[in-house]
Protein backbone atom coordinates (compact mmCIF):
# COMPACT_ATOMS: atom_id res chain seq x y z
CA UNK A 1 0.00 0.00 0.00
CA UNK A 2 1.28 3.26 -0.86
CA UNK A 3 0.16 5.74 1.65
CA UNK A 4 -0.48 9.71 0.91
CA UNK A 5 -0.90 11.15 4.02
CA UNK A 6 0.39 11.41 8.08
CA UNK A 7 -2.09 12.38 10.48
CA UNK A 8 -0.51 12.97 14.18
CA UNK A 9 -1.69 13.46 17.47
CA UNK A 10 -0.08 16.50 18.85
CA UNK A 11 0.20 16.40 22.76
CA UNK A 12 2.47 13.27 24.01
CA UNK A 13 2.73 12.54 20.61
CA UNK A 14 5.23 14.77 18.25
CA UNK A 15 4.98 16.99 21.35
CA UNK A 16 6.74 16.67 25.12
CA UNK A 17 5.80 19.09 27.15
CA UNK A 18 4.08 21.28 24.55
CA UNK A 19 6.74 21.27 22.06
CA UNK A 20 8.34 19.62 19.05
CA UNK A 21 11.87 19.63 18.92
CA UNK A 22 13.91 20.19 15.65
CA UNK A 23 14.49 16.79 15.00
CA UNK A 24 11.19 15.75 14.72
CA UNK A 25 10.12 19.03 12.80
CA UNK A 26 12.89 17.71 10.29
CA UNK A 27 11.54 14.26 10.07
CA UNK A 28 7.91 15.81 9.13
CA UNK A 29 9.43 17.98 6.75
CA UNK A 30 11.39 15.30 4.82
CA UNK A 31 8.09 13.23 4.65
CA UNK A 32 6.36 16.24 2.89
CA UNK A 33 8.97 16.63 0.47
CA UNK A 34 8.52 13.01 -0.49
CA UNK A 35 4.96 13.95 -0.96
CA UNK A 36 3.03 13.41 1.88
CA UNK A 37 0.08 15.38 3.43
CA UNK A 38 0.98 16.24 7.24
CA UNK A 39 -2.35 16.35 8.78
CA UNK A 40 -2.38 17.38 12.88
CA UNK A 41 -5.38 16.68 15.01
CA UNK A 42 -5.22 17.46 18.49
CA UNK A 43 -7.50 18.21 21.06
CA UNK A 44 -5.89 21.68 21.56
CA UNK A 45 -7.96 24.67 20.70
CA UNK A 46 -5.99 26.60 17.33
CA UNK A 47 -4.91 29.89 19.25
CA UNK A 48 -3.42 28.05 22.17
CA UNK A 49 -1.78 25.78 19.36
CA UNK A 50 -0.32 28.74 17.52
CA UNK A 51 1.02 30.01 20.57
CA UNK A 52 2.75 26.91 20.87
CA UNK A 53 3.81 25.21 18.03
CA UNK A 54 5.67 27.97 16.00
CA UNK A 55 5.81 25.31 12.65
CA UNK A 56 2.04 24.95 12.33
CA UNK A 57 2.57 25.39 8.69
CA UNK A 58 4.44 22.98 8.29
CA UNK A 59 0.95 21.09 8.17
CA UNK A 60 -1.35 21.32 5.33
CA UNK A 61 -4.18 21.23 7.88
CA UNK A 62 -5.26 21.23 11.59
CA UNK A 63 -7.77 19.53 12.95
CA UNK A 64 -8.12 21.10 16.49
CA UNK A 65 -10.82 21.12 19.16
CA UNK A 66 -10.93 17.61 19.38
CA UNK A 67 -12.63 17.32 15.27
CA UNK A 68 -14.76 20.25 15.94
CA UNK A 69 -12.23 22.50 13.99
CA UNK A 70 -10.78 22.86 10.76
CA UNK A 71 -8.16 24.97 9.64
CA UNK A 72 -6.69 25.01 6.43
CA UNK A 73 -2.62 26.49 5.88
CA UNK A 74 -2.70 27.26 2.77
CA UNK A 75 -5.13 30.56 3.35
CA UNK A 76 -6.12 30.03 6.86
CA UNK A 77 -9.48 29.19 6.91
CA UNK A 78 -11.54 27.78 9.38
CA UNK A 79 -14.44 25.71 9.66
CA UNK A 80 -16.22 25.26 12.46
CA UNK A 81 -18.36 21.37 12.31
CA UNK A 82 -20.28 21.90 15.42
CA UNK A 83 -22.34 24.66 17.09
CA UNK A 84 -20.90 27.21 20.43
CA UNK A 85 -21.41 25.81 23.56
CA UNK A 86 -24.26 26.29 25.36
CA UNK A 87 -23.74 29.59 27.62
CA UNK A 88 -26.35 28.05 30.57
CA UNK A 89 -24.20 24.69 30.48
CA UNK A 90 -20.99 26.81 30.86
CA UNK A 91 -22.35 29.30 34.04
CA UNK A 92 -23.55 25.83 35.56
CA UNK A 93 -19.91 24.20 35.51
CA UNK A 94 -18.79 27.05 36.49
CA UNK A 95 -21.63 27.24 39.76
CA UNK A 96 -20.20 23.73 40.23
CA UNK A 97 -16.77 25.08 40.91
CA UNK A 98 -15.82 23.53 37.65
CA UNK A 99 -12.32 25.05 37.45
CA UNK A 100 -10.06 24.74 35.31
CA UNK A 101 -12.01 25.47 32.79
CA UNK A 102 -11.69 26.17 28.98
CA UNK A 103 -14.12 26.93 26.04
CA UNK A 104 -13.09 27.16 22.67
CA UNK A 105 -15.27 27.66 19.83
CA UNK A 106 -17.11 24.65 20.33
CA UNK A 107 -15.62 22.61 22.43
CA UNK A 108 -15.64 22.65 26.49
CA UNK A 109 -12.45 21.36 28.52
CA UNK A 110 -11.39 21.01 32.41
CA UNK A 111 -9.70 18.22 33.82
CA UNK A 112 -10.13 15.34 36.83
CA UNK A 113 -12.07 14.51 38.74
CA UNK A 114 -14.63 16.36 37.46
CA UNK A 115 -15.79 14.33 34.83
CA UNK A 116 -18.60 13.27 36.95
CA UNK A 117 -20.19 16.61 37.77
CA UNK A 118 -20.10 17.57 33.87
CA UNK A 119 -22.15 14.07 32.83
CA UNK A 120 -24.80 15.47 35.60
CA UNK A 121 -25.06 18.63 34.10
CA UNK A 122 -25.24 17.32 30.58
CA UNK A 123 -28.12 14.95 31.51
CA UNK A 124 -29.77 17.52 33.85
CA UNK A 125 -29.80 20.04 30.91
CA UNK A 126 -30.38 17.45 28.53
CA UNK A 127 -27.96 18.29 25.97
CA UNK A 128 -26.61 16.68 22.94
CA UNK A 129 -22.89 16.48 24.30
CA UNK A 130 -20.47 14.00 24.86
CA UNK A 131 -17.78 13.37 26.96
CA UNK A 132 -14.37 12.87 25.74
CA UNK A 133 -11.33 11.42 27.63
CA UNK A 134 -7.56 12.17 27.10
CA UNK A 135 -5.76 10.76 30.25
CA UNK A 136 -6.45 13.10 32.61
CA UNK A 137 -8.29 15.81 30.31
CA UNK A 138 -11.98 15.74 30.22
CA UNK A 139 -13.69 17.11 27.02
CA UNK A 140 -17.01 18.02 26.40
CA UNK A 141 -18.12 17.99 22.38
CA UNK A 142 -21.68 17.95 20.40
CA UNK A 143 -22.40 13.76 20.02
CA UNK A 144 -20.86 12.35 16.68
CA UNK A 145 -17.89 15.05 16.78
CA UNK A 146 -14.85 13.43 17.42
CA UNK A 147 -11.27 13.07 15.74
CA UNK A 148 -12.08 10.86 13.15
CA UNK A 149 -14.89 13.07 12.63
CA UNK A 150 -12.51 15.99 11.93
CA UNK A 151 -10.12 13.73 9.76
CA UNK A 152 -12.96 13.14 7.54
CA UNK A 153 -13.69 16.20 6.71
CA UNK A 154 -10.29 16.58 5.83
CA UNK A 155 -10.03 14.08 3.50
CA UNK A 156 -13.24 14.61 1.78
CA UNK A 157 -11.50 17.55 0.88
CA UNK A 158 -8.32 16.60 -0.10
CA UNK A 159 -9.58 13.76 -1.92
CA UNK A 160 -7.99 10.68 -0.40
CA UNK A 161 -9.15 7.40 1.47
CA UNK A 162 -8.53 6.72 4.69
CA UNK A 163 -7.13 3.94 3.51
CA UNK A 164 -3.95 5.58 2.59
CA UNK A 165 -3.70 7.64 6.08
CA UNK A 166 -0.74 6.85 8.27
CA UNK A 167 -2.04 7.45 12.01
CA UNK A 168 -0.29 8.08 15.15
CA UNK A 169 -1.14 9.05 18.79
CA UNK A 170 -1.01 7.90 22.37
CA UNK A 171 -4.38 8.14 24.00
CA UNK A 172 -8.23 7.09 24.60
CA UNK A 173 -9.40 10.14 22.23
CA UNK A 174 -7.20 9.43 19.30
CA UNK A 175 -8.62 6.05 18.89
CA UNK A 176 -11.49 7.01 16.94
CA UNK A 177 -9.07 8.03 14.35
CA UNK A 178 -6.59 5.34 14.61
CA UNK A 179 -9.73 2.85 13.98
CA UNK A 180 -10.45 4.97 10.27
CA UNK A 181 -6.95 4.86 8.84
CA UNK A 182 -5.35 2.13 7.01
CA UNK A 183 -2.19 2.35 9.12
CA UNK A 184 -2.91 3.21 13.05
CA UNK A 185 0.55 3.62 14.91
CA UNK A 186 0.92 3.93 18.63
CA UNK A 187 4.00 5.70 19.97
CA UNK A 188 5.65 3.60 22.90
CA UNK A 189 4.75 5.50 25.52
CA UNK A 190 0.99 5.22 24.57
CA UNK A 191 -1.99 4.02 26.97
CA UNK A 192 -1.71 -0.13 26.88
CA UNK A 193 -5.49 0.02 25.70
CA UNK A 194 -4.41 2.31 22.51
CA UNK A 195 -1.35 0.08 21.67
CA UNK A 196 -3.98 -3.30 21.89
CA UNK A 197 -5.60 -1.75 18.86
CA UNK A 198 -3.31 -0.10 16.13
CA UNK A 199 -1.13 -2.46 13.63
CA UNK A 200 2.12 -1.28 14.81
CA UNK A 201 3.94 0.46 17.84
CA UNK A 202 7.19 2.06 17.88
CA UNK A 203 10.23 1.38 20.15
CA UNK A 204 10.56 5.05 21.18
CA UNK A 205 8.23 7.41 22.56
CA UNK A 206 7.00 10.75 21.51
CA UNK A 207 9.17 12.76 18.81
CA UNK A 208 11.67 9.76 18.53
CA UNK A 209 8.73 7.72 18.04
CA UNK A 210 7.28 9.31 15.31
CA UNK A 211 11.04 9.98 13.59
CA UNK A 212 11.03 5.87 13.44
CA UNK A 213 7.55 5.78 11.71
CA UNK A 214 8.64 8.28 9.46
CA UNK A 215 12.24 6.53 8.59
CA UNK A 216 9.75 3.17 8.17
CA UNK A 217 7.90 5.03 5.74
CA UNK A 218 10.53 6.80 3.60
CA UNK A 219 12.78 3.28 3.50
Amino acid sequence: MKYQALATDYDGTIAEHGHVDADTLDALRRLRAAGYYLIMVTGRELDDLQHVCASLDLFDYVVAENGALVYRSSDQQIQLLGPKPPERFVAELLRNEVKPISVGQVIVATWQPHQTVVERVIAEQRLDLQVILNKDAVMILPCGIDKAAGLKNVLAEIGISASTIVAVGDAENDLAMLQMCGYPVAVDNALPEVKRQVKHVTTQPRGAGVRELITELLG
